[in-house]
Order: structure tokens, then C-alpha cells, then sequence
């Protein structure tokens, strides 16, 4: 039997990409209930961001887990990395697997993938979890996007991101051609208020109390799925906020016990 701790993995075929994913656990019995779809931040993969996480997401649910573009297990191509090729790729990878709907819980890139997804494919979410991510240029501190943008091998040397792209990648020696797409990253102009207000999906974002996204930021992002009301008297809303304390943007979901109360909780 497949359990958490021994996944099911493999590699979907999308043209030139050879997109690695695993999945964990056990559909509930007789195939109901959601599958949990796992993205990644940039610059981390599938273990580095999940790995502590996995085991409590993926008791009494399916979790699939992928690597992107570059990252872990998946190949890189000759092309740029930005938030609507990733989010092609992951609608590829569900199609591989037969899945016509999950849940989402994306990580700062991933989370602006999962993002993506849920406004240009909301047949594709049930629910949607976004972390440390903004949906608009202006809600990011600015000194983290020219921190990336100038990253090299050297300053990453001995890292666990440094050790786990050598020891996984099938091309160990392209790690500062991954910075370098990382630095360049295309995420676009954002989204719109009418976007963001626009997705289905009742949606809960978590952010670290210092974290690379403005508190302010988070909390527009709120405001703007209905939420920051007085639920007392009008009810809780379906899209909620966590504010993570004593945490930053590379830490943001270190906080085991926490990250699992707040998330599996909303996402039940």
C-alpha cells in the first residue's frame, strides 16, 4: 500500500519538459474527496518546501506534488521561466493524471502559479491556499527582487538549495542558469482588483509577520475575497487570512504544527 512516506512517482511528458511529481497518500474510500496539489517557491523543490509538511497533508487525502521548470527532478528548457508558462505546465500535469479538479497550496512562485490557475482555469479549483506570494508588483518588498536578481552560485554554496539542485537535477552543473532565470522571472504586470475579487475558489493566504510581502498587501488581498468583516455578526467568511508570526519569506512555512493546523483546517 502506498503511504505518505513512499510515494508514487513519475514524469509527465509536456513536449520538451519531463515534469517530475510525486503523489502521497490515499484517496479517501471509495475515491472521494479532493486531491491536494503541492507548488513549490523558486529556487526550492518538492522536499526543501513540503517535506516536513507532507506527512500530516497527506493523511486521509491524495497529494501531488510537483517539481517546475528547472527545479528537483524536472529538466530545464530553452526558455524563460514566468507564472503563466509554469501555471501551462501544471494544467499539463493535471490532464496527465486524470485530474479535473483539486486543491491548490502554492509557495511565493508557486503560489502565483496557484494564483494563475485559479483566475484563467477556476474549473480546476476547489480550493485555493496562496503563501508569501503578492498579486501585484506593489505589494512586494523591493529590496528581496533585487536580492534575486543578483544571487550567485558562490552566495548560495553549502545551502540546502545549493546541495538538493545538485544531488536531483538532471543537469547539476545549471545551477546558476536557473539564478539567473530566477533573477529574470516574468510574472507580469499582476492581477487586477476585479481579478482577484473574480476567483471562486474561496481562498486563505498566509504571510509572514516579515515577510517579502507588505501586511498592508495581504490584507487588500482580503478585503478584496470578502473578507476583514465582523463575523460575529455576519458570519466567517469563505476566504480567510494567516498572519504567521516570527517568520520571513524563506522560512515561511517552517512552522510545522502551525502551517498544518491553519491550512488542513481550511481546507476541510
Amino acid at each position: 500500500m502506498t503511504t505518505p512516506s513512499t510515494p508514487r512517482t513519475g514524469y509527465a511528458d509536456l513536449g520538451d519538459l519531463h515534469m517530475y511529481y510525486e503523489v502521497h497518500g490515499e484517496a479517501e474510500s471509495g475515491g472521494e474527496g479532493t486531491p491536494l496539489l503541492l507548488l513549490h517557491g523558486g529556487l526550492f523543490d518538492i522536499d526543501l518546501q513540503f517535506g516536513a509538511l507532507l506527512p500530516g497533508l497527506a493523511a486521509g487525502r491524495q497529494v501531488v506534488a510537483a517539481d517546475f521548470q528547472g527545479h528537483g527532478r524536472t529538466n530545464d528548457l530553452d526558455r524563460p521561466l514566468s507564472s503563466a508558462a509554469l501555471t501551462d505546465d501544471v494544467v499539463g500535469l493535471l490532464g496527465h493524471l486524470g485530474l479535473a479538479q483539486v486543491d491548490v497550496f502554492g509557495f511565493s512562485v508557486g503560489g502565483a502559479v496557484a494564483l494563475e490557475l485559479a483566475i484563467r482555469h477556476p474549473e480546476l479549483v476547489r480550493r485555493l491556499v496562496v503563501s508569501s506570494v503578492s498579486f501585484h508588483p506593489d505589494g512586494d518588498r523591493g529590496e528581496n527582487s533585487e536580492a534575486v536578481g543578483e544571487m550567485t552560485v558562490d552566495m548560495i554554496e553549502g545551502t540546502p538549495m545549493a546541495d538538493s539542485y545538485r544531488a536531483k537535477s538532471p543537469h547539476p552543473e545549471g545551477l546558476q542558469g536557473l539564478l539567473d532565470k530566477l533573477g529574470a522571472l516574468d510574472g507580469g504586470p499582476g492581477w487586477s482588483d476585479e481579478d482577484i475579487a473574480g476567483i471562486a475558489a474561496p481562498t486563505l493566504m498566509t504571510v509572514g509577520d516579515c515577510d517579502a510581502v507588505h501586511l498592508e498587501h495581504a490584507v487588500r488581498f482580503l478585503r478584496l475575497r470578502g473578507g476583514d468583516v465582523n463575523g460575529d455578526f455576519v458570519g466567517v467568511p469563505a476566504s480567510q487570512l494567516a498572519v504567521l508570526p516570527g517568520t520571513t519569506h524563506f522560512n515561511g512555512l517552517a512552522r510545522t504544527a502551525l502551517v498544518l493546523d491553519v491550512v488542513t483546517t481550511f481546507l476541510a
